[in-house]
């Protein structure tokens, strides 16, 4: 017995490193806690497509599914937002300069806020929430904030049908620009997705940095244009145009641009905002591969 355990052992460290490697070949096999390659790590994010849906439905309808106004709740919040900013911003403060529509304008500035902040604050933290899934199985972990961001846009869907309501009552009138806004949403998606596998690599690596997610937020809130016209209060020089052309921002003018009248689709700023989806994507599923072997260790 012990001379076969003896045998065992010695064929088991005869094997050499390129035998290995070879063997791993033959049989799909996969070192533990090694970051793969770019293009397989690319190629495992498209095979696993199926189970991104899967993550992201599943957390769409689990979002409010303990209230007992359910999923009417990712309408009512964002309406219920644009009116405390109504009070504040329109009726106390005055804000309605360079718009019409003041209403209309705001709705679908906090609408569309709503949309990248609950994106940011969910994906940065979808990593660090769900340690357990990431040890128990082996996936790409870019799907978990992958999967928040398309959650959040099949979640905020019914609140722009509700959108697309107020708009009309407040005077608008259909127009061809409203084919647009799917366009719009999925740049914005593509933007929050990027934000999210960035936010969510930071706050893996250091906990305590989640602590300026909703400083952030605040700040972005404040400097978008969510509840004022960048190019009347901040003019068009030059720090009017870093604030109008910054990626937040120019979601916000994108929608507004597909559904309000008054601000006709402007070609530069899809472009500038086309460019900001692209790359911050880009930037953000190579910052978050980068890091694939360290996450679910801590």
């Amino acid at each position: 017995m012990t001379q076969n355990r003896d045998d065992s052992n010695e064929s088991l460290r005869s094997i050499s490193a390129e035998e290995a490697e070879r063997l791993a070949d033959q049989y799909s096999l996969t070192r533990v806690g090694v970051r793969p390659p770019f293009g397989r790590y690319l190629k495992q994010t498209w095979e696993k497509r199926r189970f991104l849906w899967t993550l992201a439905s599943s957390q769409a309808v689990a979002r409010n599914q303990n209230n007992y106004l359910g999923q009417i709740w990712a309408v009512l919040n964002p309406i219920l937002l644009a009116f405390a900013y109504w009070l504040v911003f329109g009726l106390l403060l005055g804000t309605r300069e360079g718009t019409t529509n003041y209403v209309a304008f705001l709705t679908s500035g906090i609408f569309t806020f709503v949309f990248i902040s609950s994106t940011l604050t969910a994906g940065s933290k979808s990593i660090v929430r769900n340690t357990g899934l990431i040890r128990a199985l082996r996936f790409p972990r870019c799907l978990m904030p992958l999967s928040v961001a398309l959650a959040e846009l099949v979640a905020v869907i019914p609140a722009f049908v509700v959108l697309l309501l107020i708009v009309v009552v407040t005077g608008e009138s259909p127009s061809w620009t409203w084919l647009l806004l799917p366009l719009a949403l999925i740049n914005i998606f593509l933007i929050n997705s990027g934000l999210a596998m960035i936010a969510a690599r930071i706050l893996e690596t250091s906990r305590d940095l989640g602590n300026l997610i909703p400083v952030t937020i605040r700040l972005l809130r404040y400097i978008s244009g969510v509840f004022f016209s960048i190019e009347a209060y901040a003019g068009t020089g030059i720090l009017g145009n870093i604030m109008y052309y910054q990626p937040i921002a120019a979601s916000l003018t994108m929608v507004r641009q597909s559904l309000l009248g008054e601000f006709a689709p402007a070609l530069s700023l899809w472009l500038v905002a086309a460019g900001w989806a692209v790359g911050l994507f880009v930037v953000g599923y190579i910052v978050f591969w980068q890091a694939e072997a360290k996450y679910g260790r801590g």
